[in-house]
């Protein structure tokens, strides 16, 4: 069975349309189980009626045509319930609806399975036959798992326009929408230009060109290239392999032939298409092929295409690397972009970025923040290749593209982006100003960064220091560890730049979501393994190294604090410490005339909230870090999409560990801050402000904003808030009380900058 599904999953993955994928999946259905009838049914969200798109057994002439109400008939029936329907005598249960059109009447036993993909029914998938008898077990489970297949390529079609007017008959076309996760907040409209890694097939775009001739020019000055690189290699084999493997080189030489490979490249690219889009067209439905076959030695044959169309696309990227310029108002969509993208390109150019993989976290979106570029990251089943030039909706705010927005949503994006220009025109009032509360307290607000970029931004807007520098991040754009007077350098730029106001440095904090390519971390469970402190502590010398560099930076300045990531014992602060003492000793002994610097620890893990007294009595101060915090309260992965819905930040257990940290910080009279996405939303700024927090560490486009909510709201109202949401044990309950405190005082345009949204 699982050969079968295998194959039956091939074909349906080389169809050239959705309309093709159905028809092979009804017809292999029906071979596979030795049915009489199997018909698939979509889900017209619009008008919310299913429509018969595919069939092998009932009347032809209804695909398309036949269609019936989300409730109505057994169709409908299994789609609402979301479970198989199995029956022996259809037309006797209550729910059978008699369509004439199809002619079902002859068949009797029903098995319905909905097609759902991620909590959406998309349709449903049936079998019939005359006979009276249910479907087994194994035939039920066989349905079961070919619909979770048949869900993503619906769901692929939908991204890609496929499912629009011209599948269901009369109904309008809809504006596809993607979730994802927010790597930078905003909004940007513009049509989307497709970035890709090199010699990566399946990343390549389809792209239309107007001159056919200089494209076929490029794609045979490619393939003469592979031509005389393959006599090059075959020359070499003759000495270097054996006989039988020499023949390889002949096979390849025969597939550019102009009646086998080439020839058909050629044909897409007179089409229309420019010959990288032409290339992966004909080698994947080729490698698709050869991995179907029943022979194994046929089936081994689909590595030798793909290597050729390898080889073929690199010699093509070659030529085309000379410069193609991204056009204005350009999103930025990729597989896996890296912030080389703001270095080639124009970044006045780009409006977002979407990326299907990345997290909020990445180094891509701690960039695009500092620049103010709405992105989303982690869309997944992002269709890239059918994406170049089409009109795109980047909603930051949300974490959603909209994919051919319609003219409602695109003047209601619009809107939003004018009341987002006029509120930074009230924002910059406050730039200049204290962050004092109505009755007299004052909040300290730093900033996190990481690059030079944020510092301007940070210092127009008032920032009263560094909460967080990120020191892994020039470790992240090299391709090698840097040296201590590298380090030192760039550490100097941070510490002058901010001076005389303090610059908190963490340690280097890889591991997790957090990679160096120089230095990879395998692991099958990365966010509990080997990161943060764990990794410095184990090599010494890398620890020892940027401390020394840091120590160093600081000299004649004295605003440096340090920062320990990921403690999550009272050991590993007493090791580091003692390597920190070791450092300075040793760069006073070199001629060094420095200050020991104040040194903190992060509380990210739940295991460090229970000894902050006990970290009070070694350090200097105390850092929330309620990113990892949540995550690891929770048990959440906020950068998974699937479970990415339950991170909660307003969580009742996060605010009590929050709370908690704090009161014992207090008790040991040790200044206790808080970094991470809390610190930059108004609404919980208002609860740590009111829990006792010194300091608000945030990234640079979220300080204005809490600021100005900060100096409206006193701190004895903060504290009546979090009086009343103690009473309360649901985060999105804690939420919408916080949203409608703050819509009464006048501030609802600072905590949401999307008042609602639109679907149409």
């Amino acid at each position: 069975m699982l050969e079968t599904l295998r194959r039956i999953v091939q074909e349906v993955n080389s169809a050239e349309d959705l309309s093709s994928a159905l028809s092979v999946m009804v017809l292999r259905i029906k071979e596979s189980m030795g049915t009489e009838v199997c018909s698939i049914y979509l889900l017209e969200p619009k008008s919310n009626q299913y429509y018969l798109m595919a069939t092998q057994g009932l009347n032809q002439s209804a695909v398309g045509q036949t269609r019936m109400g989300y409730s109505e008939g057994l169709v409908g029936h299994v789609g609402q319930r979301e479970e198989p329907i199995n029956l022996e005598d259809a037309a006797s249960h209550p729910k059978f609806l008699y369509l004439e059109e199809t002619g079902e009447e002859r068949f009797s036993a029903f098995l319905g399975v909905p097609i759902i993909h991620h909590r959406k029914t998309l349709g449903v998938l049936v079998v019939q036959q005359r006979d009276r008898r249910r479907f087994d077990q194994d035939e039920e489970a066989f349905l079961v798992t070919m619909s979770a297949q048949l869900a993503a390529v619906v769901a692929h079609a939908e991204a890609t326009g496929t499912i629009d007017g011209t599948l269901f008959a009369g109904v309008e076309s809809e504006s596809a929408r993607f979730d994802g996760i927010s790597g930078a907040t905003g909004i940007g409209i513009g049509k989307a230009y497709v970035v890709y890694p090199p010699a990566d097939l399946k990343s390549v775009p389809d792209r239309a060109i107007t001159n056919i001739k200089k494209e076929l020019r490029t794609l045979n000055d490619a393939i003469k290239a592979v031509r005389q690189d393959m006599a090059r290699l075959k020359v070499k084999a003759k000495v270097q392999l054996p006989k039988e493997e020499q023949g390889l080189f002949e096979v390849y030489e025969r597939m550019l032939d102009d009646n086998a490979l080439a020839g058909e490249i050629r044909a897409k690219v007179s089409e229309g298409n420019w010959a990288q889009g032409a290339l992966r067209g004909v080698v994947q439905t080729h490698i698709r092929a050869f991995e179907a076959m029943d022979d194994p030695y046929l089936r081994a044959r689909a590595s030798d295409v793909k290597d050729l169309g390898l080889r073929v696309l690199s010699f093509l990227q070659e030529a085309k690397s000379s410069g193609n310029k991204i056009p204005p108002n350009a999103i930025v969509v990729g597989e896996d972009i890296t912030p080389t993208v703001f270095v080639d390109m124009d970044r006045g150019n780009i409006a977002g970025i979407v990326s299907s993989h990345g997290s909020s976290n990445s180094h891509m979106s701690i960039v695009a923040r500092s620049l103010g570029i709405p992105t989303v990251v982690g869309v997944a089943e992002f269709p890239l290749s059918r994406m170049e030039g089409r009109d795109l909706v980047v909603d930051g705010y949300r974490g959603e593209v909209v994919v051919s927005p319609s003219g409602a949503i695109r003047k209601h994006y619009k809107s939003i982006m004018e009341d987002e220009r006029e509120l930074s025109k009230e924002l910059d009032e406050v730039a200049e100003l204290s962050s004092e509360t109505p009755d007299g307290h004052c909040m300290t607000l730093h900033v996190n960064t990481g690059l030079m970029a944020d510092v301007t931004l940070s210092l127009e807007r008032g920032a009263e220091g560094v909460g967080l520098y990120r020191t892994e991040i020039p470790f992240m754009v090299r391709d090698r560890f840097p040296s201590e007077m590298e380090q030192m350098e760039i550490y100097r730029q941070q510490l002058e730049a901010f001076h005389p106001k303090p610059v908190t440095m963490r340690t280097l904090d890889v591991g997790g979501d957090k990679a160096l390519p120089y230095f990879p971390i395998t692991e099958e469970n990365p966010f509990l393994g080997w990161r943060g402190i764990r990794v410095t502590l184990d090599h010494p010398e890398i620890f020892l190294q940027q401390i020394r560099a840091m120590l160093w930076a600081s000299e004649s300045l004295d605003n440096l604090k340090i920062m320990l990531p990921m403690i999550s014992s009272i050991t590993e602060v007493e090791d580091a410490m003692h390597l920190i003492h070791r450092a300075f000793l040793e760069v006073l002994e070199e001629g060094a005339h420095i200050e020991m610097p104040q040194i903190g620890v992060m509380i990210e893990v739940p295991a460090a909230v229970y000894q902050v007294p006990e970290f009070c009595q070694q350090v200097d101060f105390i850092s929330v870090g309620s990113n990892d915090l949540t995550q690891y309260l929770l048990a959440v992965d906020r950068n998974n999409r699937r479970v990415a819905n339950l991170y909660q930040s307003y969580h009742p257990s996060v605010l009590r560990a929050l709370q908690e940290i704090v009161t014992q910080a207090k008790a040991a009279d040790t200044p206790v801050s808080i970094c991470g996405e809390m610190a930059g939303d108004p609404r919980s700024a208002l609860l740590l402000m009111a829990m006792g927090y010194d300091t608000l560490s945030m990234s640079a486009s979220s300080l204005l904003r809490v600021k100005w909510v900060l100096r409206k709201i006193s701190l004895s109202r903060s504290k009546e808030m979090l009086e009343e949401i103690w009473q309360m044990d649901n985060a999105a309950v804690i939420l919408s009380h916080l949203d409608y405190v703050l819509e009464k005082e006048g501030l609802g345009g600072f905590i949401r900058p999307m008042h609602g949204s639109v679907h149409s």
